[in-house]
């Protein structure tokens, strides 16, 4: 098990919750923080404003494609940004506690 973070923003806090509370049930994370954010980005040529919801989530890489095919069925955006971070060093308590929790 190779732990990492994924980063993922949400329209709001209700779709945080929803893809957080998705993602634990089906095991596939262990933390989803939730951090509110104002971005700025092209958007069909456009620079848009908006504020969101950033997740940082706790999990493993072995997880990914099975954690962005849950997000793909709940997120409402046409076209999300979900970024894998792969973690290099984390200290030995929360690492016993991220490969205890019952990954699928």
């Amino acid at each position: 098990m190779k732990p990492c973070l994924l980063f993922l923003s949400c329209k709001n806090i209700d779709e945080a919750d929803r893809i957080s509370y998705q993602l634990l049930k089906e095991k596939l994370i262990v933390c989803a923080k939730k951090i509110p954010i104002n971005s700025t980005y092209l958007w069909k040529n456009k620079i848009e404003s908006d504020s969101e919801i950033l997740l940082i989530i706790d999990s493993i890489e072995e997880n990914f494609k099975k954690i962005n095919e849950e997000i793909e069925i709940i997120h409402s955006y046409k076209v999300y940004n979900l970024l894998m971070v792969k973690v290099d060093k984390i200290n030995s308590k929360s690492l016993k506690w991220l490969t205890k929790s019952a990954f699928i």
